[in-house]
């Protein structure tokens, strides 16, 4: 499994994580405990995912030593305000001493507390509570603000990001400020783009499933990705990407395929606080 390094104290985040939305906390454990056995050290959750219990039941029930397991957990978008204690609720739930990484959710631009939400991230980096803290679904606009105004760089900023969705512009704004670029969605949540001929072509030549062939372009631009399924065949599927490299001309191929849309919400209007 690749690791690429946080800009934080030589923290490393596996690059190949397994994404927990959308799954049941009833049936979150048996996910994790599968994404465990398959090879997966990374597991990414949020609060408001409602499975923080089932995960930290898998975590605590792997057998794997607490230093060999990439936990994430997220802020929501209405504890802005009560970020340390919201932050301690989350770490009870999961039954864990700490957490790996600590992300904002969302900045909800127009309740304008990210800020604030963010210097307690900070504290609770600095109380060792957090190995690492970072953001989600941030814009450069929020992200520099952030940055302006607070003595942390964030590590991570995790945003959709797929072939259709390809964010060219924040992949580069945050290589040029040293923080990692995290995708969500990284297949596209079955909105047609694995049936993209483009994909089907690369499929056959490499012998590989269209979501593979994703997933590999994912980890060769650099990003981490968090593909989510609660299928154990496709959780087995999705970590098998590290033995074969798409060539120039293919990761070409897929960088056409850019259509600028999203498939989730617009970082500078949603709330749903």
């Amino acid at each position: 499994m690749n690791s690429l390094m946080l800009n934080t104290d030589g923290v490393q985040i596996p690059q190949l994580g397994f994404g927990v939305w959308q799954i049941p906390d009833n049936k979150a454990e048996q996910a994790v405990r599968t994404a465990f056995e398959a090879g997966y050290r990374h597991v990414d959750t949020a609060a408001a995912y409602g499975n923080e219990e089932g995960v930290g039941r898998a975590v605590r029930a792997s057998g794997l030593p607490r230093e060999k397991v990439f936990v994430t957990t997220k802020l929501w978008n209405a504890d802005h305000e009560r970020a340390e204690q919201a932050f301690d609720e989350s770490l009870a739930r999961l039954g864990l001493d700490y957490v790996d990484l600590f992300l904002i959710h969302w900045p909800v631009p127009k309740r304008d507390k990210y800020v604030q939400a963010w210097k307690d991230l900070e504290k609770i980096y600095r109380d060792g509570r957090a190995k690492a803290i970072g953001t989600s679904n941030f814009t450069v606009e929020t992200l520099t603000r952030l940055m302006d105004e607070t003595g942390i760089r964030p590590s991570i900023n995790q945003i959709e990001l797929h072939p259709y969705l390809q964010q060219r512009q924040m992949r580069a704004f945050h290589e040029a400020n040293g923080i990692l670029t995290e995708a969500w969605s990284p297949l596209g949540q079955g909105q047609g783009l694995l049936d993209d001929p483009a994909l089907r072509v690369l499929s056959d030549k490499y012998a590989k499933t269209p979501a593979q062939i994703v997933l590999r372009w994912h980890l060769q631009l650099g990003n981490v990705a968090i593909p989510k399924s609660a299928d154990p065949s496709r959780i087995k599927e999705n970590i098998d990407v590290f033995r074969f490299i798409l060539d120039a001309e293919d990761m070409a191929a897929i960088g056409a395929l850019n259509r600028g849309k999203r498939i989730g919400p617009d970082p500078d209007t949603f709330s749903m606080t």
